[in-house]
């Protein structure tokens, strides 16, 4: 089973000589925390936005909404510019765009045009991930890709919390607008180093959109697929619904105090960092149990932050609560490139819809709960892990049926 996985989700494409494995998933990582970073700065910003908007809080989370829901739509068209251009065309594109549009949200008069420019932002910031796991796919050495793309998933669920330190330090020193404008500088920079680092000739052709969206509703077609992309679904939603809860509705020991919020955000980063050099253990099971196992546990420990008062308490929670994610995010996309075979390309660009539709639905979660407290958003959260882990499970049922080839 174990070998069949590993073929399954490795290309036949040869490595480019070019392409230094460090030197590639540091820049594509530490570029992915950038571009998806900016869902989660709002987060710690909310306060600050509205007042000066003249909004509340709970109308301004539509602002990590707006650019989710784009985001994530942006990916369906994404996944085929990356193969009709190549993976490095589109990546530098991409960023480069998402550069402009990010220095441009502070520069908005109203919530109403901050809205409308976190759409455009998010629409191009979509560019980037589609197009790295394709370059991953055909440049990086089939022995080391599911490591390759265990760090890339990583990085960005370590964006939701690096995302929100950042903001959180930034936006209390000297205001929301600064966070924004030093992420455009960030990320046009992330653009030229890009550009340096990745080989020219990552991919590109002649495919045309019209079969990768005909490809698309094949794959929507298969039973276990739905599953696999329901399950992916609930990752996100219960990741960002409980650190948005913990923003918007914290426990009352740790309401109005920014700096155990900000502590607390940043315990879990060593458990990101851990999961990607466990991979080796980890892809000893398969993806699908794998992704059960992790979203159960994360179910479990969203369960109890929610009987938690004490930061200390809560922060150990949190450090294995996303140890499951992180665990959960590449065993998902490991799994539907297994099942979808030929299609994965396009397969991984619905994962990838997936997964930050989640994380729209995440800030809203919370938002919608917060007047009942912590406790309730971090038990809904659970809910919608557990749901996950169940469908994770139901995948795997009928395995004797046949993959798609």
């Amino acid at each position: 089973m174990a070998s069949r996985q590993n073929e399954s989700t490795t290309s036949e494409a040869p490595a480019s000589p070019r392409t230094s494995f460090a030197a590639t998933v540091a820049a594509l990582s530490l570029t992915g925390m950038l571009v998806v970073g900016q869902l989660y700065t709002v987060i710690p910003l909310f306060a600050l936005m509205a007042s000066d908007w003249g909004s509340g809080p709970g109308a301004v989370a539509w602002t990590a909404t707006a650019f989710a829901a784009a985001y994530a739509v942006g990916f369906l068209f994404a996944g085929p510019a990356a193969d009709r251009f190549g993976p490095r065309r589109t990546i530098v594109a991409g960023l480069t765009a998402t550069a402009v549009a990010t220095v441009a949200v502070p520069l908005a008069p109203s919530l109403g045009a901050a809205l409308v420019l976190r759409v455009v932002q998010g629409l191009v910031a979509s560019a980037f991930a589609p197009a790295a796991f394709a370059y991953v796919a055909s440049r990086v050495d089939p022995h080391r890709r599911v490591t390759a793309i265990t760090w890339l998933t990583s990085s960005f669920l370590a964006a939701a919390v690096l995302g929100q330190l950042a903001a959180q330090a930034v936006g209390q020193a000297v205001g929301w607008e600064p966070v924004f404008l030093a992420g455009g500088v960030a990320l046009a920079l992330g653009a030229v180093g890009l550009r340096l680092v990745l080989s020219p000739n990552g991919g590109g052709g002649r495919a045309r959109p019209v079969g990768a969206f005909t490809a698309m509703a094949g794959l929507l077609g298969d039973g276990r697929l739905l599953l696999l992309y329901g399950a992916t679904l609930t990752v996100l939603t219960g990741f960002v619904g409980v650190y948005g809860g913990l923003q918007v509705a914290g426990p009352p020991t740790l309401a109005g105090d920014d700096g155990a919020l900000l502590a607390l955000r940043a315990s879990a980063l060593p458990a990101m960092l851990a999961v990607p050099l466990l991979t080796p253990w980890l892809v000893r099971s398969a993806p699908e149990r794998r992704a059960a196992l992790s979203l159960g546990a994360a179910a479990l420990l969203s369960a109890v932050c929610a009987f938690l008062a004490g930061g200390a308490a809560i922060g150990v929670c949190l450090f294995v609560f996303v140890a499951g994610i992180a665990v959960a995010a590449p065993a998902l996309v490991q799994a539907v490139g297994a099942r979808a075979g030929a299609a994965r390309g396009t397969a991984v660009a619905l994962y990838t819809f997936f997964l930050f539709v989640g994380a729209g639905l995440g800030p809203q979660l919370a938002a919608a709960l917060a007047g009942s407290g912590f406790p309730v958003v971090s038990l809904a959260a659970a809910a919608v892990l557990g749901s996950g882990a169940l469908l994770a499970l139901g995948s795997t049922v009928r395995r004797g049926s046949a993959r798609r080839s």
